[in-house]
């Protein structure tokens, strides 16, 4: 997938989004992306998101009901995202292998050209193991299922090994695809980089779970 068609693909689903209850939530959550990247969560005020936002500092608590469910909504937002595409382009690609490299594909290249967003989620995120735990957990959850239940499938099929753990596999994957937008957001964050390495890690996950390696 080149990156000019997921990037079409993004456009073509923002303004659906963008004319909901006024896009005030969505500039919100904007503007906090923008400032926890710039000044990290903990340093960041209500103040400062709302003035990058441009609404009074009462509004944000109209959506949010803490700077905690704020930067939590952000993960969300972006799991939701990725669950619809997996609810919309999974069903149309065959077989585990290309689903997988579809799934990788998805993932990286949805924050392709966004490295305020990808440093809040891979990196800021991470201050707050709380958070993680008693917010974000649930959507995180559904999204490894929804990859092990790729690799189960591609297992029931013989099209995987089957001496892995599907979820293993799931977390595996997340974690590869999770490292490497981490070290893109702090590094050069070159256009175009995310979208090349999705080619790579897909050959390798690939690779790793061909029936070929299996033990036996």
């Amino acid at each position: 997938m080149s990156e000019s068609s997921l990037s079409t693909r993004r456009a073509r689903r923002r303004p659906a989004r963008a004319v909901r209850v006024g896009d005030k939530r969505e500039r919100i959550l904007d503007a906090a992306v923008r400032v926890f990247a710039k000044k990290g969560f903990h340093a960041t005020r209500v103040s400062e998101v709302a003035k990058a936002a441009g609404v009074a500092d009462g509004t944000i608590y109209l959506y949010f009901k803490s700077k905690d469910e704020l930067l939590v909504s952000l993960f969300e937002d972006r799991v939701e995202r990725l669950l619809a595409f997996l609810q919309t382009e999974l069903p149309a690609t065959a077989g585990a292998a290309g689903k997988l490299r579809r799934i990788i594909e998805l993932q990286l290249g949805l924050l392709e050209g966004e490295r305020d967003l990808a440093e809040v989620i891979t990196v800021i995120l991470r201050q707050s193991t709380k958070l993680m735990k008693e917010y974000a957990a649930p959507k995180f959850t559904a999204y490894l299922d929804a990859i092990a239940r790729v690799v189960a499938d591609g297992q029931a099929s013989g099209e995987l090994r089957s001496d892995v753990s599907p979820h293993l596999a799931a977390r595996a994957i997340f974690g590869a695809l999770d490292g490497i937008t981490m070290t893109w957001a702090l590094g050069k964050a070159d256009r175009g980089g995310l979208v090349r390495a999705s080619g790579q890690l897909a050959e390798l996950v690939l690779r790793g779970l061909s029936p070929q390696g299996e033990r036996r």
